[in-house]
């Protein structure tokens, strides 16, 4: 079971004498992880190391710090607090003694660990989008469903015969709720894949 953050996180602690601060925050793709370091990296901050993880997506950065120091271990905080979709960024303000590469790990992993720990979570849902699309005769019935299958209603339009909706809702649950709508409907719905950015 992996988790999500619900919002953004900070921690901040003093070891001995530099300031580490953690921001961390759900993101969907590596683009928006990025911006997420880019928009609160301080560059009065000594180091800004970071990592993220999307799925099977990582990547990590030292930012300055001897390699493997910094980043891996936020990494492995990451992984540790079994979270997913979440970029971390940990800053460094160096307040005059060398830790050393064991106290530089521990620092930058355990600051961004309780960063997670300290964070709201939810239980992360592997969704799937699909469009559907039925007649004013059959909306009511087949929208009654929808909460049993846990879907959520992401966009929805209406013409002159009907409704289209796009849902989102968890990939187990899809190929029920898909037979479901057609007995509903009695074959006269569209069911059809569709895609996050749509």
């Amino acid at each position: 079971m992996s988790f999500v953050l619900t919002g953004p996180a900070s921690y901040q602690e003093d070891i001995r004498k530099s300031r580490f601060s953690a921001l961390a925050a759900p993101v969907r793709n590596p683009d928006e992880a990025l911006r997420f370091f880019a928009g609160n990296s301080s560059p009065d901050a000594t180091h800004n190391c970071w990592a993220y993880r999307i799925g099977s997506e990582y990547r990590f950065n030292d930012d300055g710090e001897p390699g493997g120091t910094a980043g891996r271990p936020i990494l492995q905080a990451i992984e540790g607090q079994r979270c997913d979709c979440v970029a971390v960024l940990v800053l460094r303000w160096f307040g005059g003694i060398k830790l050393g590469p064991g106290g530089l790990i521990r620092a930058y992993g355990g600051v961004a660990a309780q960063c997670l720990r300290l964070a709201d979570k939810t239980e992360w849902v592997d969704e799937v989008f699909v469009e559907c699309r039925c007649g004013f005769t059959d909306l009511a019935l087949v929208q009654s469903r929808f909460a049993a299958f846990d879907v959520r209603i992401v966009a929805e339009s209406f013409d002159g015969v009907g409704v289209t909706w796009r849902l989102a809702l968890p990939r187990s649950r899809e190929r029920e709720l898909a037979a479901l709508v057609t007995d509903l409907t009695r074959g006269q719905a569209l069911w059809a894949p569709s895609s996050a950015s749509d």
